[in-house]
């Protein structure tokens, strides 16, 4: 069964990944997942926070007495909330290069302009192969128009593929007023690849502490659907490579994001929860699908549900909307 595919320009024996995720900072860890089939590794992301901490606890230390720079240093995470510092980020991609043979995908998350992205350009000399931008991004401003965040992200990223000449992708949230022209724009700025989508971590509140809680949920199936219609949307209206990140943990899952138009399909909280072994449950699960349904490539069912095969795809999305708010009454009746 060929299950190759091209991502970011690179050959990879199949779509399936481990996502940006602590996993990466165990090397045993990282040699299992290619073990058990990772066409590739992603970094966690190194956070612009932590490199312009690092830079002004520098200039802390530097000019102890300087008042101006206590306060500014109290805005960023402790240095002990990472697991790697920037040094220590460098150091692990070389580890990671020496222990696997499979590309490993850098990620830097970052956005706005500043010398953090020199960073990009030090991934690369540390080894990697491609890089991921993480545009993590909440707009609480209400004086910020949502082009002007737009346009902050453009910069940042021609920027960063100034930097470079390894292959560039973005991870972007879904929360665009209009996802298919930012999308389209960020191609034409020279990005190889896009990954829908990133998780915006939403904090609880304790009610007798008073205080927002920090909360973290794994994934389940039912995210994948906004990632499978915006998959299908994009797919072959761009010439970037597209990935799918959330909500894939089971075969059918991945094989669905393919369908939708995925040349790759990341996969994390499934592996959090059953181990990096998983991810060969999820490849020769695909691979006896396939063989059932008579498929002998991927390249087969790659993009066959695209929303570009439908002659109006904005009239089809209407009567999809208009069918799926009638099921409920057709099913309860």
């Amino acid at each position: 069964m060929d299950l190759s595919t091209t991502y970011l320009g690179l050959r990879l024996s199949s779509p399936l990944m481990p996502g940006a995720s602590p996993m990466v900072d165990d090397l045993d860890t990282v040699r299992r997942l290619e073990d058990a089939g990772a066409s590739a590794i992603v970094m966690h992301s190194l956070f612009e926070e932590q490199i312009t901490g690092e830079k002004l606890a520098t200039i802390y230390h530097m000019e102890l007495y300087a008042d101006s720079y206590s306060e500014a240093l109290s805005y960023f995470p402790q240095s002990d909330d990472f697991a790697l510092g920037p040094d220590q980020y460098l150091d692990q991609i070389q580890r990671i290069k020496q222990a696997v043979s499979v590309p490993v995908i850098g990620s830097l998350n970052g956005t706005t302009p500043g010398g953090w992205i020199e960073y990009a350009r030090q991934i690369e000399q540390a080894g990697a192969d491609a890089l991921e931008l993480n545009t993590y991004f909440v707009a609480t401003d209400p004086q910020e128009t949502g082009w002007a965040v737009e346009l902050r992200i453009l910069e940042v990223v021609r920027a960063v593929c100034e930097s470079v000449t390894i292959p560039v992708a973005v991870k972007l949230s879904p929360y665009f007023s209009s996802l298919a022209n930012f999308v389209y724009r960020l191609d034409e700025a020279g990005v190889e690849g896009l990954v829908l989508f990133n998780r915006f971590y939403q904090p609880d509140i304790d009610i007798d502490l008073l205080e927002a809680v920090p909360t973290l949920k794994l994934s389940d199936s039912s995210e994948l659907l906004l990632r499978l219609r915006w998959l299908a949307i994009l797919s072959r209206q761009i010439s970037a490579s597209l990935a799918c990140s959330g909500g894939v943990h089971t075969a059918q899952d991945a094989i669905k994001a393919v369908m939708a138009g995925a040349d790759a399909v990341q996969v994390v909280s499934a592996l959090l929860r059953h181990g990096p072994e998983h991810l060969k449950v999820i490849r020769d699960d695909m691979v006896k699908w396939m063989e059932e349904n008579s498929y002998s490539s991927l390249r087969q069912m790659r993009g066959s549900m695209a929303l570009n095969r439908c002659p109006d795809p904005q009239a089809f999305e209407r009567a999809n909307y208009m069918r799926t708010l009638h099921s409920w009454r057709a099913a309860n009746t």
